[in-house]
């Protein structure tokens, strides 16, 4: 699954670098046909609340997000966020091994210049649901932009992790406030630092002026009390030092957090829940 989702999000990425005339809604259309084929997407109107800013502050780190509520006798088991003229645009895709109701998810991004941002829902139906909209930015190149920090220092504490549980959010989704109330209830917010340069492959070292090589999070799997909860497949599109923020059913107990990159490392974090 994992070699899958690198490759699919790499050839969309190099789709649209070679057809960078295309109109948006061409881009979308190229990228959707790659992604989901001839499958229909409806509009995820009550459905799914994207939470993107119009303009980014700081395009290397520009936080985006959504939250999805499942119509009655559904759950959400997948999502995907794409930044549609980032040079890969599927960003950020998130499964869940168990499904629910209700997920918030946010992730920190660069936003390579002016996009379309398109967050796809799945039901447990199969089911696909769309929202979109559209980020401006202060320039051009984000994911070219030189690191914020030295290379070489970053290696030192690549993997580490930090893990902080809060409250949920609200939310102006469509469903009725009441059943949102009990969700949100039932569910703690998961907000997962993670330090890794996040190479982009685009990127030049100031000193030497090469190309620094591509290497970034590729994926971070959630288990909850031992079984498996998520996991989320990354991109060149991950800020550096990525955060990402996820609901996570209040009743668990433990967290164990395992990060892999595109280099093949691997680190882990485990995390006791204290009581909500």
């Amino acid at each position: 699954m994992r070699s899958h989702s690198r490759l699919l999000a790499g050839a969309v990425g190099l789709a649209l670098l070679s057809s960078g005339s295309a109109r948006a809604e061409d881009e979308w259309s190229n990228i959707r046909q790659q992604l989901f084929g001839a499958r229909p997407i409806a509009a995820a109107d009550g459905i799914i609340t994207l939470d993107a800013p119009y303009r980014s502050e700081n395009d290397a780190r520009t936080v985006i997000g959504a939250t999805l509520a499942a119509p009655p006798g559904q759950m959400i088991r997948e999502v995907t966020l794409v930044l549609d003229r980032n040079p890969m645009p599927v960003s950020a895709v998130l499964r869940l091994s168990q499904p629910m109701a209700r997920v918030a998810v946010e992730t920190t991004l660069r936003v390579n210049g002016p996009t379309p941002v398109h967050v796809v829902g799945e039901l447990t139906n199969g089911q696909l649901l769309a929202a979109e909209g559209f980020v401006k930015t202060s320039g051009q190149g984000a994911c070219a932009a030189p690191p914020g920090s030295d290379p070489e220092a970053a290696l030192a504490t690549l993997g580490d992790m930090e893990i902080e549980i809060g409250h949920e959010r609200g939310t102006g989704d469509g469903r009725l406030l009441a059943d949102l109330a009990r969700l949100r209830n039932q569910q703690v917010s998961m907000n997962l630092k993670i330090n890794h340069p996040s190479h982009s492959g685009m990127q030049m070292d100031q000193i030497s002026l090469l190309f620094i090589p591509m290497r970034y999070v590729e994926t971070v799997g959630i288990d909850l009390d031992g079984r498996p909860f998520a996991e989320l497949t990354g991109s060149i599109s991950l800020s550096e030092n990525p955060e990402f923020r996820l609901s996570i059913p209040a009743a668990a107990h433990v967290i164990d957090v395992t990060m892999t990159d595109t280099n093949g490392t691997i680190s882990r974090k485990t995390q006791r829940l204290t009581s909500y």
